[in-house]
């Protein structure tokens, strides 16, 4: 126990304080557990390291940090550091990287309801699914789903700048005023296009030579570690899955061909489907559906995007079509907290079932949507709104 309480403390001094996300304002922090789910690399370690670090003095017994993928837990149970801590007058136990701890749901309910005072924080997969497992953790337990940086938090991070977070309603009813108080303290087009290739995890801040390949490895990590684990995928088949991606990262935005999709890879037109599931899961795809409300478990998706630019500039082998990168864009920074579905003929996209966006360059014209109500274009390469025509770039401003 004595060597957690010490490793602890290193880490804890090894975090730096110098940039906290805004995603710290968007948990509650005082429910009695609650699970960051999110990709790796968006920084969930360090965000659960930060609370602590702002609410207990460094050498406290009253919280423990601990992550599931260190080797004492190899000969050690989390029950029993559970046991212990509370011996010891523990009040918050901090549980990272939980989906690496093949019995982490029944012992964590047994935390729970053994030692009721301890208030309980988890962090793991994008696949980790509350319900799952030995025990429903899932009306007990509040989760959250921990996105990368948004363009907003990338100016914060990478450029000093700070900007407020604005609601969609916001950007949609006041865009000129919301595009001046961004261009009065910064050149938004100048780092947009670099955005889009960097900086959509965190870690580019410490090694941005090997940034691309740090991603390919989470993308292998993801295919041939955690989809086994958490989805019972053949293993057999990862290479398969990765081919899959390899196409989608040449083609997205992608009009959906499952038997193309099963032909090119060898896999057959429901386990296609199936895969394509769990890559949205796994925050490496975002499929999109022209009516959420009539999807359907094995029902194949209108259109698939690579879950942000950055993944689509790591993966594809041929140069990225700026088109492309715009309407990922788009689809990742108005998924966080917003219904995003598939436009058919009218726009590119519908959000929350009354909005209509339709994305381009400069010189996009309304032809497709002129008779669509609530309808905007999201150009590039503008700095301030033109009638119902947004700066692209604004949508990173929503979180």
């Amino acid at each position: 126990m004595d060597a957690l309480f010490d490793k602890q403390e290193a880490m804890l001094r090894a975090t730096s304080m110098k940039i906290v996300r805004s995603y710290v304002d968007v948990v509650n922090w005082k429910a009695p557990m609650l699970c960051i789910r999110g990709s790796r690399g968006v920084g969930k370690s360090t965000l659960l390291r930060q609370y602590i670090k702002q609410h207990y003095e460094i050498g406290s017994e009253e919280v423990l940090y601990c992550s599931l993928d260190w080797v004492y837990f190899s000969q050690h149970s989390i029950l029993e550091v559970a046991g212990n801590f509370y011996k010891r007058g523990g009040k918050l136990l901090v549980i990272d990287e939980v989906h690496k701890y093949e019995r982490w749901s029944r012992e964590i309910k047994e935390i729970a309801e053994t030692y009721p005072s301890i208030q309980l924080m988890l962090s793991g997969s994008s696949m980790l699914k509350l319900l799952d497992g030995d025990a429903d953790l899932s009306r007990r337990c509040r989760g959250y789903d921990m996105p990368g940086l948004s363009f907003r938090e990338y100016l914060q991070f990478y450029k000093g700048v700070n900007l407020p977070v604005y609601s969609l309603e916001n950007v949609l009813s006041s865009p000129k005023e919301v595009a001046a108080v961004v261009n009065e303290s910064c050149r938004p087009l100048q780092h947009f296009h670099e955005y889009l290739k960097f900086g959509y995890y965190p870690y580019y801040l410490t090694n941005p030579i090997d940034y691309y390949a740090l991603i390919e490895q989470t993308v292998n990590y993801v295919v041939d570690v955690e989809l086994p684990q958490q989805r019972n995928v053949n293993p057999a088949n990862c290479r398969k899955i990765k081919a899959l991606l390899n196409v989608l990262a040449q083609q997205v935005p992608y009009d959906v061909d499952i038997s193309k999709l099963a032909s090119v890879t060898g896999l057959q037109r429901n386990t296609v489907i199936e895969y394509l599931n769990h890559l949205n899961d796994a925050k490496l795809i975002n499929l999109l559906f022209s009516d959420n409300s009539s999807v359907k478990k094995m029902q194949k998706p209108d259109k698939i995007y690579l879950e942000n630019p950055n993944l689509l500039y790591a993966l594809a082998t041929t140069p990225v079509k700026i088109g492309t990168a715009r309407e990922c864009f788009a689809v990742n920074q108005l998924g966080r907290g917003h219904t995003v579905e598939y436009g058919k003929a009218q726009g590119d996209f519908r959000v929350d079932g009354k909005w209509t966006f339709e994305v381009g360059g400069e010189g996009k014209s309304f032809s497709q949507i002129a008779d669509v109500p609530n309808s905007f274009i999201l150009s590039d390469d503008i700095e301030m709104p033109r009638g119902n025509k947004l700066p692209l770039w604004i949508l990173g401003f929503l979180s």
